[in-house]
C-alpha cells in the first residue's frame, strides 16, 4: 500500500518559520564577520564545492546538526558551546529554517536563518569564496 504523506515539507518549513528569527540578506550581511556571530553552512560538501561558500562560515551538514550541538553526543563540536548568535543557511532557506527551529528547541540561542539562503546571498553580491 502506498504511503500517504499528511504534512509536506513546505508546511514544516512554514511552521518552523513561526518560531524562529528570519534574517533578510541585508541583516545577514550586516552580521557577517562579527566576532559574536557564527554562520553555519548546512549544505553538503558537493554544494559548497560547486557553488562556493560564505567566508568564515562553519560547515555542518544538516544530517549531523543535532549530534554536533548536543554536548552529550560523541560527535559534539565545541563551536556550538560558544556564546554567540548562530546564523544558519542552506541553498534556499528551507533546511536552515528547520535547522534553526530544532537548534532552538535543543536550547541553542540565539539562532536565526537567512531568508533565501546562500542562493540569495550570492545573487545579491554577498562575499563568496571558492
Amino acid at each position: 500500500m502506498p504511503q500517504t504523506i499528511t504534512t509536506g515539507v513546505k508546511a514544516l518549513v512554514d511552521d518552523a518559520n513561526t518560531r524562529i528569527r528570519t534574517l533578510s540578506i541585508d541583516e545577514a550581511k550586516a552580521m557577517h564577520g562579527r566576532d559574536d556571530v557564527t554562520f553555519v553552512d548546512l549544505r553538503d560538501p558537493r554544494e559548497r564545492e560547486r557553488e562556493g561558500k560564505i567566508p568564515g562560515a562553519f560547515s555542518c551538514t544538516r544530517g549531523m546538526l543535532e549530534f554536533w550541538i548536543d554536548p552529550a553526543s560523541p560527535y559534539f563540536k565545541p563551536q556550538f558551546a560558544e556564546d554567540k548568535t548562530f546564523v544558519f543557511f542552506c541553498a534556499g532557506g528551507w533546511r536552515s529554517a528547520l535547522a534553526a527551529d530544532v537548534a532552538q528547541k535543543m536550547g541553542l540561542k540565539p539562532v536565526a536563518h537567512i531568508d533565501g539562503g546562500f542562493g540569495a546571498w550570492k545573487k545579491t553580491g554577498g562575499a563568496v569564496e571558492s
